[in-house]
Order: structure tokens, then C-alpha cells, then sequence
């Protein structure tokens, strides 16, 4: 009796099994990382005596927005989908009737009752779909409840000096490798993995990771109070920190990360201030100018003591001068000094001799006016009997006219000389314009 049930079993789960099925996952919770697919069956679906953690050869699995699908069978995963839409799975272990050929699946129906046979009419396997929520999870909230060490360095006055600090705000993550998250941290749950499960974990670690982040902020020259406007370097520092951790075990990600407020103590907040201040009077003239301001406040509160009268206040600031200490003029001095020894701009070339056009237009350098366009003056000439030199035809003293003799040819439109002033070529070689009579000079 035992084998006829066994064998009973066996077929009649085997034949259960054989219906396709339909895998599904509702929208996910902002606080559910990991969830186990839903077999949807109907009132009216046939498919109710199916075995559960079964998947039939030829089952379609539909996968949303902001989820990665991941199929599991005797707990390894054999297959992954991130790209939303219909996934059909046709590579499963479990044969259906109603996917593919008819003859090898039946051959394969017989084969499966066979070995269940042999399981006294049970499965002997495990087959899951899981769905990973790839979105950012915001939210998470996060504070120093110990001050955290920062580094503030100003290379303007040569600070370097290590201070504490406290702050709050928070952060988001998101799962970048959902096999890694799965195999490492999720595993075979039965029906969903929350963020609570292992955000203290998380959030202990970046806490920890805060002050190498910080340090490498602070090497940027960014002050502590500047940190909210530069959070997208402290999450890249973040990501480097706990990138071991994160991103190489648990397949997360830090994707943003907020800063509230920022707060140091009093005592550190005074010292920076301390030293900014004492660093001003490196300056001799900026000190000369403060040492002039306390000396005039001094002289007006002496002024104003009635209990010992000017004369005495006065006799008793002349002491202190006295006594040593730099003054105000020496101060002036070394500053002016310093600023008389610090290397003076180079003074601008002088500007480029030219020639100047009848229209008056100077320091002409190319052929032609910039202002006009007449043609630059040849240097040439005729000396008239005066003593004169011209260049036109006529003297500019005497008025006698040019000598006459051999024509000497000068291009009129740019000015172009032939070597042999008396037998031109027929075309200017600079500007292509024939020689004629207006070119004689």
C-alpha cells in the first residue's frame, strides 16, 4: 500500500506542477529590501494543488520598476533580471506540459513522477523568486553622540590644528548588487528582509567611517562650518571609506548623504578665532593700524580718569612706551619697507614707432593709413636748389618746381618703389595696378 501511494503522490503532484505559473511582487515598502514572490492563482485558477517553492518551465515572472528579480533554486541563484517587464523563465528543472513540445515534456513528465517516486511522492527541491529593491532608500537619520575629531587646516595663515566636532542629518543608500546583498546578508528568507534588520549595523559603521571622511574634507582646505554645502564630497569620501564594507560584502551604496547642522565647542571655536586673529598682525601694517587704534582708545580713557587725574594717566602710558615694545612708526616703516622690496611689475613696452599720414593719424605701421588708407610716404626724394628736401612736385619753402628729367615711377595706390625708379614694370607686384601717369612722381 505504501509504494501505490507513493506512486499515487507522485504523478499527481508531478501533473499539479505541470500548469504554468504567473510570479509577481506589489509595490514595494520604503523599509523592505528584499521580498519573496507572489504565485498569483484565482478563484477560478486550476492551478491551486501546484507545490509551493516550485517554479514550472515556462513560468513568466514580471518584474517592476526599481526591482532586480532573482531566482533561486536549491539555494543558489541561477538567474537574474533587472530590466522592468515580462520574464519568462525557460530554463527551469521542472518540465511543464504546456510549454514547448508535447513529446519531451510528457518524456520528461514520466521521469519527473519517477524520481519523486523515489522521495516517497515529495519534490526534493527547492526553487524561489525574490524580488531586491534597487531604489534609494532615504531617510535614514544618523548624529555623533561623541564629538567626532576634525582636522582644520588654513594654509593662508600656516593652521593645522585638530578640533571636535557635532553634527547630524541623514543619509541615503541603495543596493547596487542585489546577488551580493542576497548571497551576504538576505539569504533564503521566507518572506521579506527589512531595512531594521540592519540599519544599527550600518549606521555604527558609518559613524566610523566619519572621521577618515572628514580628514579627507579637511585636506581640501573646506572649514567644518562649510561641510553642509560640500555633501556630495563628504558621500564620495564615504563611498571610499566603506567601500571594503559596503560595496565589496554587502553590495550598498552611499548615495547621499545630508549634514543639518555642524557645531564645535566653545573652547575650539574661541582658539581658531584666537589664532585668525593673532595671524592679522603677521601684517606690520595691519598691525601698526590696530597698535594705532588701542594707543588713540588708551589716550581717551586716560583722558577721561578721574580718579587719578590725565597728568597721572598720561605720565603712566609714557612709562609703558618706554619701557619697550614696538610703536606704530616702526610698524609703518617695515611695511613700507616690505612693499618697496617686493618685485615691481615690468613697465610696458613703449609703443611702436610708426609714420604718420596727412591726415594727421599717427603711428601708422603697415603700408597704408588705418585711418584714410593712403599709401605710407617713400623716404625718397628731390632736393631743391634751396637745400630743400621734397617729395612733391613742387618745393614746400621756395615753391620752385621739380627738375624736370627721366619720369620716376611710384605705385599710387600702395606706394610699391621699382628698383629702377625709371623703367617700371606694366603692373604693381603688390597690389596689381598698372603703371601709368598717374604714378609718376
Amino acid at each position: 500500500m505504501g509504494l501505490i501511494s507513493a506512486i499515487t503522490a507522485a504523478a499527481g503532484s508531478a501533473l499539479a506542477d505541470s500548469w504554468r505559473e504567473y510570479f509577481y511582487c506589489d509595490s514595494l515598502a520604503a523599509d523592505v529590501m528584499i521580498v519573496k514572490g507572489e504565485k498569483r492563482t484565482g478563484k477560478k485558477s486550476s492551478n491551486t494543488k501546484g507545490s509551493d517553492n516550485l517554479i514550472s518551465n515556462g513560468s513568466i515572472i514580471a518584474v517592476n520598476e526599481g526591482q532586480c528579480m532573482l531566482i533561486v533554486e536549491q539555494g543558489k541563484v541561477v538567474d537574474v533580471c533587472a530590466e522592468p517587464g515580462e520574464f519568462v523563465w525557460d530554463a527551469s528543472t521542472e518540465p511543464s506540459i504546456f510549454y514547448g513540445s508535447l513529446g519531451p515534456n510528457i518524456l520528461n513528465t514520466f521521469k519527473q513522477i519517477g524520481r519523486r517516486f523515489t522521495f516517497g511522492g515529495d519534490t526534493a527541491k527547492d526553487q524561489r523568486v525574490y524580488f531586491v529593491n534597487t531604489k534609494e532608500l532615504v531617510g535614514n537619520k544618523y548624529g555623533t553622540a561623541n564629538p567626532v575629531p576634525f582636522r582644520v587646516v588654513d594654509k593662508n595663515i600656516g593652521l593645522d590644528v585638530d578640533i571636535a566636532i557635532r553634527c547630524h542629518g541623514e543619509y541615503s543608500y541603495k543596493i547596487v548588487d542585489p546577488i551580493l546583498f542576497y548571497t551576504n546578508v538576505a539569504g533564503n528568507v521566507t518572506a521579506e528582509y527589512r531595512r531594521d534588520q540592519i540599519d544599527s549595523q550600518l549606521k555604527a559603521e558609518l559613524m566610523t567611517a566619519l572621521q577618515p571622511a572628514f580628514a579627507k574634507i579637511s585636506e581640501m582646505g573646506i572649514r567644518y562650518s562649510a561641510l553642509p554645502g560640500h555633501t556630495v564630497e563628504i558621500a564620495d569620501a564615504l563611498n571610499e571609506v566603506l567601500s571594503e564594507k559596503w560595496g565589496e560584502l554587502r553590495g550598498l551604496k552611499v548615495v547621499s548623504f545630508g549634514v543639518n547642522s555642524v557645531t564645535a565647542s566653545e573652547e575650539d571655536e574661541k582658539m581658531i578665532k584666537e589664532l585668525q586673529k593673532n595671524a592679522v598682525f603677521t601684517n606690520p601694517a595691519m598691525a601698526a593700524a590696530t597698535l594705532t587704534a588701542a594707543q588713540a582708545s588708551a589716550m581717551q580713557a586716560a583722558a577721561s580718569n578721574e580718579s587719578t587725574g590725565p597728568m597721572m594717566a598720561f605720565a603712566g602710558m609714557n612709562m609703558a612706551n618706554m619701557a619697550g615694545g614696538m610703536n606704530a612708526n616702526n610698524l609703518f616703516g617695515m611695511a613700507q619697507q616690505q612693499q618697496q622690496a617686493a618685485p615691481q611689475a615690468a613697465p610696458a613696452a613703449p609703443a611702436a614707432a610708426g609714420w604718420t599720414c596727412a591726415c594727421g593719424v599717427t603711428g601708422n605701421t603697415g603700408k597704408f593709413c588705418s585711418e584714410c588708407g593712403a599709401p605710407q610716404p617713400s623716404a625718397d626724394g628731390w632736393t631743391c636748389t634751396c637745400g630743400t628736401v621734397n617729395k612733391g612736385k613742387f618745393c614746400q619753402n621756395c615753391g620752385a618746381k621739380k627738375p624736370a628729367g627721366a619720369p620716376v615711377y611710384k605705385c599710387d595706390k600702395c606706394g610699391w618703389e621699382p628698383e629702377d625708379k625709371t623703367n617700371p614694370p606694366k603692373f604693381c607686384p603688390e597690389c596689381g595696378d598698372p603703371f601709368d601717369d598717374n604714378d609718376v612722381q
